[in-house]
């Protein structure tokens, strides 16, 4: 697994930003990928410079059955999987009482369900196999929300807590898994991402954050394949690995903060607690 050139990858959202690079950097390291998008053009074009270790395949990331399908055709075609890269993602923003119900089933079809589809089908592969390398692309939202984010932060916070848990399923037989916490990256999904309907009343609050964003600067996608591309040939991969330098600070900060509240609330939370024994009825009826 951590020996270059022998490493076979599924990659979800690999046409463009972060899946295409981290497409790129596998296949100039020598391994093999199976890359799935809805559209695939960037991906034909890319075969052409690599085409027999490049498998592209149309994909609905939301559809079970069409992922479960997409998952056996790769693992059929290279005879393995080794490293599930889930890294297909949407992005509506709004602020929580501004979303609709289409905006709210959409990112989480895409950033939750598509992951839970992609993870449940490779698993059986990895578990026979007795190893492999699950990652989940999360992202800083899944540690620090904001307005406008209330919904995209829920898909990775739901994704985290999912994971957290495949991790120790995972681990019994010999899986990895990593979730990848990136910053901002120059990607399109700042030109395909939505903006939900708009209340007037949160135009203020708006404005403002409009000006605090002025000025930030992302970073080039290449950046963050060469960080995927180290936690896959370590031999001891962390559970979570934030991109960026910001963010790895604004993430401190968050579990700082949160530290604080929770010591100066220890009082309540621990007098809240006190074991007895069940009440008459409760539970498995006596036999």
């Amino acid at each position: 697994m951590t020996t270059t050139n022998n490493r076979i990858w599924f990659i979800t959202g690999g046409s463009k930003g972060l899946g295409h690079a981290f497409t790129l950097a596998a296949l100039e390291a020598g391994d093999k990928v199976a890359a799935v998008a809805r559209n695939i053009g960037s991906l034909e074009a890319l075969k052409e410079s690599y085409p027999d270790s490049l498998l592209p395949i149309t994909l609905d990331i939301t559809n079970r059955e069409s992922v479960f399908a997409a998952v056996k055709a790769a693992k059929e075609h290279f005879g393995r999987l080794d490293v599930i890269v889930n890294n297909a993602g949407t992005m509506t923003l709004g602020m929580v009482e501004e979303l609709s119900e289409a905006d709210a089933r959409s990112v989480m079809e895409t950033n939750f369900f598509g992951a839970l589809w992609v993870s449940q089908a490779a698993m059986p592969y990895l578990r026979e196999q007795g190893s492999g390398h699950l990652i989940q692309i999360s992202s800083i939202g899944a540690l620090v929300a904001g307005p406008m984010t209330g919904i995209y932060s829920a898909s990775k916070f739901a994704l985290e807590g999912l994971s957290e848990a495949l991790a120790k399923e995972a681990a019994a037989f010999g899986i990895n898994l990593t979730m990848v916490e990136p910053g901002g990256y120059w990607t399109d999904m700042y030109l395909t991402m939505r903006l939900s309907d708009s209340i007037e009343a949160y135009g203020s609050l708006k404005e403002e954050m409009g000006k605090q964003s002025e000025g930030s600067v992302d970073s080039d996608p290449r950046l963050a394949a060469e960080a995927l591309m180290k936690l896959v040939e370590s031999e001891n991969p962390p559970s979570r690995l934030i991109l960026g330098s910001m963010v790895f600070d604004a993430a401190m900060s968050a579990h700082e903060e949160r530290i604080a509240v929770w010591k100066q609330w220890e009082s309540v939370s621990r007098a809240a607690e006190k074991g007895i024994p069940a009440p008459e009825g409760y539970g498995l009826a006596a036999e």
